[in-house]
């Protein structure tokens, strides 16, 4: 059985571990990329915007139903057994097989970019994949099967006791603050107004190329925001969710969006955005710049830490969504199990990190991109539906500890964002998302013919 020992502290740790890792470390450039210039820093700012006000709806649904499972618990609870419960319930865990493992495998992959800074070397061809596919050309550098390898520890360290796993990532998070901390106050003290302000020509234009740049750099931003939620994820293992789930996540969303502007402000400050654009490891060239290489070496050092922070708490959260869809049938009941001596979810974990291992042989930036794809329609529009669902019941209404300010306006910007991110995504990144939701519509139907519900079976 779970134990409830994650209080404020580590639930804020997970969440903003999460959410930093290496994901600013590695966009920065491809930020900079998609429009051309520094003011490509508003998707920064659209990106705060949406995170609060998706994470206030997290906050409403994990004050409604606490547990652990995250989205797969939230419609569970909503809905039921009911057709479009099962449909979401799996829907949602099938899209997990198709993000989850992208969404960790691409901190292990930042992570081993950032050892590249190290041995160069890295960067060189491993093999192949036509020696293994006929008539594939495409080359896996050896920095993905050091991602591999990243995988394999993370999955490690997370296979222990809870109380264990929380004190590991108390100190995780404390190494990824003063790495920040630290890139900060290097950018502000040696600051350059004129280089990260120097726009280029139209760069505010009204035009379709700066309106689909600006998705691009929103969906980018997101992609570093994602985590505001992870405690959802383990909401049986914490100290009263339904009052330390939303504290956690609305101090995670405002400190990580003030860290995040601060810190990319300050390296443009530093490092001209035209050079920062092409940059690998964006914020030790930065270093290296001012203080030296001995100074970029222990920056990179500790961006590895923080990748591996980052990569350790996504394993840890979402190793808890087959267990919980396992505990209530729509998984293998393989994986509802937990460990005998540590009461975790082992079986679930361990699928996870496999995957994760797997994922990681892919290239990085597709990696980010269509980890967003495959969820956003199910879970974070779901999500949002289902607040309004909420609101219609008052017996639901009647026992929320945390109610959404100002609704229906939080929930309406985080449709408008998260559908913005959508259709601006290039073409073939937004077919993976509607491929994998039509396929899965077509293996829930399947399945659903055969796996009855409980009312069905006996009548």
């Amino acid at each position: 059985m779970l134990q409830r020992r994650l209080r404020l502290l580590q639930a804020v740790s997970l969440n903003m571990s999460m959410m930093v890792g290496v994901g600013p470390f590695i966009t920065i450039p491809a930020i900079l990329a998609s429009m051309g210039g520094p003011q490509a820093m508003l998707g920064w700012i659209l990106g705060a915007l949406v995170a609060l006000a998706d994470g206030l709806v997290w906050c409403e649904l994990a004050s409604a139903f606490p547990g652990s499972g995250g989205t797969y618990h939230f419609f569970d609870a909503a809905y039921g057994e009911s057709q479009k419960g099962r449909a979401l319930k799996f829907l949602f865990v099938w899209q997990f097989l198709f993000s989850a493992p992208l969404e960790v495998a691409s901190g292990a992959l930042g992570l081993a970019q950032y050892a590249a800074f190290f041995f160069p070397s890295l960067h060189e061809p491993a093999w192949n994949w036509g020696a293994i596919v006929p008539g594939v050309d495409s080359a896996v550098p050896w920095f993905n099967l050091l991602g591999v390898a990243v995988m394999g520890l993370v999955t490690f360290l997370a296979y222990r006791r809870i109380e264990v796993a929380g004190r590991l990532l108390v100190v995780l998070w404390i190494g990824m603050l003063i790495t920040v901390g630290w890139v900060i106050a290097v950018g502000l003290s040696h600051f350059d107004a004129g280089l990260a302000f120097s726009f280029p020509e139209r760069a505010f234009d009204l035009t379709q190329a700066n309106a689909l740049g600006l998705g691009a750099a929103l969906a980018i931003a997101m992609y570093d925001f994602l985590g505001y939620y992870q405690i959802c994820y383990m909401g049986d293992e914490v100290e009263e969710p339904s009052r330390t789930i939303p504290r956690a996540i609305l101090i995670s969303v405002l400190a990580i969006a003030a860290i995040y502007l601060t810190m990319n402000i300050s390296i443009l400050g530093v490092l001209p955005w035209q050079e920062a654009m092409e940059s690998k490891h964006v914020a030790s060239d930065m270093m290296q710049r001012v203080l030296g290489s001995k100074a970029a070496g222990l920056l990179t050092l500790m961006i590895i830490w923080t990748a591996l922070a980052s990569t350790f708490a996504a394993t840890l959260g979402y190793s808890r969504v087959p267990y919980a869809s396992a505990k209530a049938g729509h998984f293998p009941r393989f994986f509802a199990a937990t460990h005998p001596k540590g009461d975790f979810p082992h079986r679930s974990l361990i699928l996870l990190g496999v995957l994760g291992m797997l994922a990681c042989l892919a290239d990085l930036t597709t990696v980010i991109t269509a980890l967003l794809t495959s969820r956003i329609l199910i879970q974070f529009v779901g999500q949002i539906v289902t607040v309004f669902w909420i609101r219609s019941r008052p017996e639901i209404m009647a026992r929320l500890r945390f109610r959404m300010p100002l609704f229906p306006i939080p929930a309406a910007v985080a449709f408008v964002g998260w559908m913005y991110v959508f259709a601006t995504a290039a073409p073939v990144v937004k077919a993976y998302g509607l491929w994998t939701l039509a396929l899965g519509i077509l293996v829930f139907q399947a399945w659903d013919r055969f796996h009855p519900t409980e009312s069905e079976a006996t009548s």
